[in-house]
């Protein structure tokens, strides 16, 4: 639970946009997997990445979301500006909200292959997709990306 549970917060936040949500599913997740007889038969790791995505694409079809989406758009949150040796964060917050106006079709494909560092091959499998289809929403997502990261200098980019 400790080696997996970072992981599977950061993936289901990035599905559904809400940290408390992706704790709550990941949270599920875990219950329901200590209710399951698992086999050894591959990567438990892959395994709880299926069962967490999943979980998360429940949420996003559950009537409490659509309520959610409903009460934010009445209440905007406004966002702050941070100085200094938080601009890296900042940037890194920029980028991830970026990623997070994507649709999910191409939103999955960013954040396995860069933030779970996941090859394509291993991204096809778990998504049930060819290796191509993966390659093509890569590259219309980065395409869509470009108009949010505008011709910025991101300090956190040129460290990384």
């Amino acid at each position: 639970m400790d080696e997996h549970t970072e992981h599977l917060l950061r993936l289901a936040y990035f599905y559904v946009k809400n940290r408390h949500a992706a704790e709550d599913i990941v949270q599920e997740v875990l219950i329901k997997f200590s209710q399951r007889d698992y086999d050894e038969r591959g990567q438990l790791r892959a395994y709880l990445s299926t069962l967490t995505i999943n979980q998360s694409k429940d949420y996003l079809k559950s009537w409490h979301y659509k309520k959610l989406l409903f009460q934010e758009k009445l209440f905007p949150v406004q966002g702050k500006k941070q100085h200094d040796e938080l601009i890296a964060a900042e940037e890194r917050s920029q980028i991830g909200a970026a990623i997070l106006q994507l649709s999910l079709l191409y939103r999955e494909p960013i954040i396995l292959y860069y933030y779970e560092e996941m090859k394509i091959h291993e991204i096809a499998q778990l998504l049930g997709i060819a290796e191509n289809t993966v390659k093509t929403r890569l590259r219309r997502a980065r395409e869509a990306l470009k108009p949010y990261l505008k011709q910025e200098e991101w300090e956190v980019l040129r460290h990384e």
